[in-house]
């Protein structure tokens, strides 16, 4: 019998909650369909980055990125390229599949190129202005009229070697602007065949190293070096202090105010934000350890913490990268995997609105499965007020044999009601209450009369007085509690 109570009482379970449950899973899918529209796909496992030539600035941050990637399980290749220039055209380019980019500053900027987005500048690129002669150059409106080295044909030296001396009013209609290779620098000066040159390279150069230790080259300290910052915002000004390339030979002999624009790291706009975040952490993780030779220098403009800046003059700042700069890494790569995280990150967005939905679904199962109990209680309790109200249309008592039946049928199938333990209450209630009505019946019965009176029980019937220990609250024959 218990068991059979236990089915009954599963199966009531399962109707109440049945519909309740295809409701939400009804919803729940539309929800997941809804959510999946706005979930980036997983992030790929590898990435390519454009960098320069092998030992370049460019190439050797690159690598060192390579390894902090390495470590969350995204490979980075790394494009060997002829500068910034090739660089921006394959970032630029969709159907080149680079992801990630050095660009030289005032190489390009939001407006030329809307589609990219900064992760930060990265490292100064100095700009060297170096000439040969007995007269001291300090600006760069001196070089009008003379022979000027700009660097290779196409590069991005050239561009910003001629933008500033256009600016100066420094044009290839008043002077002579050579492409050349860097390297050939040295000799295209100290033989006399070029006045002047303008570099975009790193201290450490080998040409550099030649040319500030030839005697017959000097290096221009640019006075106007502050105006150059304030008129173009992709320069910043930098000083190379006396000495600092050889103490023992005093190079350079005085302290020099130069100019150095910032290498940028770009990524196209639509770079799966999992990566462009990654690639963000790596450039603070890389930029901001100490680099300390064997000798214990680091070099000259670098310094641990200095890059990379968030503030990008020329782009506007990756979202993702902006979130890491302000906040750090995202709360689960704290603690996680790169891999799990973002797993888990995309997996919230289907779980946000399913618990949304869930919940009050959830809450909602208890109270159809609790009315579904009590409508069955309260469905015998309008079948015996019904019979009691036909009491008051009999006017012979021989005629109540008719509603005892009723009230024997109702008891009969009461007591066959499959009803959980946690509304025994109710149901015992229920019972009382017909055992009230069949009271009165027999007491109308055994006097013999029936008189128009109105019942507790909402009949129009003059019962004779009812014993005080049979009185029933009449909120309970209801079925209603206080």
């Amino acid at each position: 019998m218990r068991r059979i109570l236990g089915l009954l009482q599963f199966r009531e379970a399962i109707l109440a909650a049945g519909p309740a449950v295809l409701i939400a899973l009804v919803i729940v899918l539309a929800a997941f369909w809804f959510a999946a529209q706005f979930i980036a796909p997983a992030p790929p496992r590898e990435m390519v980055i454009a960098a320069a030539a092998k030992g370049s600035p460019y190439y050797q941050a690159a690598q060192r990125y390579r390894d902090v990637l390495a470590e969350s399980g995204v490979a980075l290749k790394i494009l060997e390229t002829k500068g910034s220039v090739e660089n921006l055209a394959l970032i630029t380019d969709p159907q080149s599949k680079v992801a990630a980019a050095f660009l030289q500053g005032g190489l390009a900027n939001s407006r030329e190129a809307p589609d990219l987005r900064s992760i930060g500048r990265v490292f100064y690129e100095p700009v060297w202005v170096f000439y040969q002669g007995s007269a001291k150059l300090e600006r760069l409106a001196d070089l009008a009229g003379k022979r000027i080295l700009i660097g290779p044909a196409g590069s991005a030296t050239a561009a910003l070697a001629t933008h500033l001396l256009t600016a100066s009013g420094v044009t290839a209609d008043s002077s002579t602007l050579i492409t050349q290779e860097l390297p050939d620098y040295v000799a295209a000066l100290e033989s006399g065949r070029a006045d002047a040159g303008v570099l975009v390279l790193s201290p450490e150069a080998k040409t550099i190293r030649r040319l500030l230790a030839s005697p017959k080259v000097k290096l221009m300290d640019m006075v106007q070096a502050d105006a150059y910052v304030q008129r173009f915002p992709f320069l910043q000004k930098i000083e190379l202090k006396e000495g600092v390339v050889d103490f023992a030979k005093d190079i350079p002999p005085v302290d020099t105010h130069m100019l150095a624009t910032t290498a940028a790291l770009v990524i196209p706009k639509d770079l799966h934000p999992a990566l462009a975040n990654l690639l963000t952490q790596a450039a603070i993780a890389v930029h901001g350890r100490p680099v300390i030779n064997d000798n214990g220098e680091s070099p000259i403009f670098q310094r641990a913490g200095a890059f990379p800046i968030a503030d990008d003059q020329e782009f506007l700042l990756s979202p993702e990268a902006a979130r890491v700069y302000k906040s750090g890494p995202p709360f689960l790569q704290r603690y996680l995997p790169f891999w799990l995280a973002t797993w888990l990150d995309r997996l919230s967005v289907l779980l946000l609105p399913m618990i949304g939905i869930l919940l009050p679904a959830v809450r909602i199962i208890p109270a159809l499965y609790s009315w579904r109990i009590r409508r069955r209680i309260i469905y015998w309790y309008h079948e015996l007020k019904r019979v009691e109200a036909e009491v008051g249309m009999h006017s012979d008592p021989a005629e109540l044999a008719v509603p005892l039946r009723e009230i024997d049928h109702i008891e009969e199938a009461v007591n066959r009601l499959p009803i959980p333990v946690a509304f025994a209450n109710q149901l015992y209630d229920l019972r009382g209450h017909i055992h009230v009505v069949r009271r009165r019946m027999m007491s109308f019965k055994a006097q013999g009369t029936v008189h128009g009176h109105r019942s507790r029980l909402g009949a129009s019937v003059v019962p004779p007085p009812v014993p005080a220990e049979i009185v029933t609250d009449p909120k309970n024959v209801t079925g209603q509690k206080n």
